[in-house]
C-alpha cells in the first residue's frame, strides 16, 4: 500500500508561483503513473496533471501552460510547479495514484493524499 502525503500550498498573491510536492511511502510507485488534481469548493475534483514512469506528461485545459509536473522515482517524490497563479487556481491540491482507466477521471486513481491548500489573491 502506498501513502502519499502533499506539501508545499499556502497563501500567495495572483501572478505569482509555488511548487507542491508529493512524498509516497510504502511500497515502490515508481512503475505507476502519477496525477495531480485540484477541488475547490462546491466545485467537482478537477484533473491538472499526470505522468508516467518515464516522465511522459499529460496536463489538463485549465492550467496547461501554466505547470510542469515532475517525478524522482529515487526519491519517490513528484512535483507540481505552478506559475501565474490566478484566484481562480484556489483549491486543495491532491496527488494520487493511477490504478487504470483514463488519466483525466478521478476514479481511475487509487491511493490519494490528504491535499494541500493553495490560496492565490488578487
Amino acid at each position: 500500500q502506498v501513502q502519499l502525503v502533499e506539501s508545499g500550498g499556502g497563501l500567495v498573491q495572483a501572478g505569482g508561483s509555488l511548487r507542491l510536492s508529493c512524498a509516497a511511502s510504502g511500497r515502490t510507485f515508481s512503475d505507476s503513473f502519477m496525477g495531480w488534481f485540484r477541488q475547490a469548493p462546491g466545485r467537482e475534483r478537477e484533473f491538472v496533471a499526470a505522468i508516467s514512469r518515464m516522465s511522459d506528461t499529460f496536463y489538463g485545459d485549465s492550467m496547461k501552460g501554466r505547470v510542469i509536473i515532475a517525478r524522482d522515482n529515487a526519491k519517490n517524490m513528484v512535483y507540481l510547479q505552478m506559475n501565474s497563479l490566478k484566484p481562480e487556481d484556489t483549491a486543495v491540491y491532491y496527488c494520487a495514484l493511477h490504478r487504470d482507466g483514463n488519466l483525466k477521471w478521478a476514479r481511475s486513481y487509487e491511493t490519494w493524499g490528504q491535499g494541500t491548500l493553495v490560496t492565490v489573491s488578487s
